[in-house]
């Protein structure tokens, strides 16, 4: 038998972590859509003329929306 861990003889990963499914809500299209919504409402947001409220966190929700569409881009397909 190896010395070595079975992380560093099965590539990094465990068995069980190489054969489980990313969790639904953990997956690439599902966080996407939800980055790609966000930055929509954001911009919608920015362009509406009733509320001035709206439009001073338009920014940021743009913003929250970019950042949650670079981190999701990172997930497992």
């Amino acid at each position: 038998m190896s010395d070595r861990p079975i992380e560093s003889r099965t590539g990094g990963e465990t068995p069980r972590q190489a054969d489980r499914p990313a969790a639904r809500w953990s997956r690439r299209s599902v966080a996407e859509a939800v980055a790609a919504a966000t930055i929509a409402l954001g911009v919608v947001m920015l362009m509406q003329p009733f509320s001035l409220t709206l439009y001073s966190y338009s920014f940021v929700v743009t913003l929250a929306g970019t950042v949650l569409f670079v981190i999701g881009s990172k997930f497992p397909e």
